[in-house]
């Protein structure tokens, strides 16, 4: 008796007068019941003075067995995988209206409105400040925040000039530089934003859109409020 493979052709099923799964037909794989009577039907065909050893057929049916075990697991893990996905798809919905901390450095200004952030801090500094510009690149305020030790420093942006006048609603950039021995140095900000909308991707990715800010990865996010 032949080893029976997973990916039998129908014509060789035919010879036997076995007929195909509808299921299986067009990818041509063995399916349970086709492959039970393949070996029936060796069986009854055999050599009677040839034979066959039951070594070989506890073999195939150990392959077989194995075969259906890997398929049940696969399909057990697209349904986990499945669930995975709903499970993020309702976290994420959740998420919109909060606010988020995240990696940037321009901001929206609301009317009447403040802007919160914070710098990342590398190694502490005699001298932290930020400065803020409008669209056009022109300074319009900067705030100092003096001494600082490394980690995040927070601050917060009231949305007026440096006379206290408040300025226009519109998108504004922020630039943080600490003093050092070596020099002036710019460092990262994150920028505090509202999740309008969420997006989830065909893999599983979900995707914040925030006010002002454009499209970030969740895994991008430092801090959810």
């Amino acid at each position: 008796m032949s080893a029976v493979n997973s990916t039998t052709s129908s014509e060789f099923l035919s010879q036997y007068g076995i007929k195909q799964d509808d299921k299986a037909k067009g990818s041509d794989e063995l399916g349970q019941g086709e492959f039970m009577e393949l070996m029936l039907a060796q069986l009854k065909n055999q050599n009677p003075l040839e034979p066959q050893d039951n070594g070989e057929f506890i073999a195939q049916l150990a392959q077989f067995s194995s075969l259906e075990e890997m398929q049940k697991v696969s399909s057990a893990v697209d349904n986990v995988v499945g669930e995975f996905r709903s499970t993020q798809a309702l976290q994420a919905s959740a998420m919109v209206g909060r606010t988020v901390l995240v990696p940037g450095t321009a901001a929206k200004l609301v009317s009447e409105g403040e802007v919160e952030g914070a710098v990342a801090v590398q190694a502490s500094t005699s001298n932290l400040k930020i400065s803020i510009k409008n669209s056009a690149g022109e300074l319009v305020r900067q705030i100092d925040l003096g001494q600082a030790a490394k980690g995040y420093e927070k601050f917060t942006w009231d949305g007026n000039d440096a006379n206290g006048d408040p300025l226009p609603p519109g998108k504004y950039e922020f630039v943080a530089e600490g003093s050092y021995p070596s020099g002036t140095e710019q460092l990262g900000t994150l920028i505090s934003a509202n999740v309008d909308s969420v997006s989830l991707g065909g893999a599983g990715e979900i995707t914040l859109n925030l006010a002002g800010q454009g499209s970030v990865a969740l895994a991008d996010v430092y801090q959810i409020n």
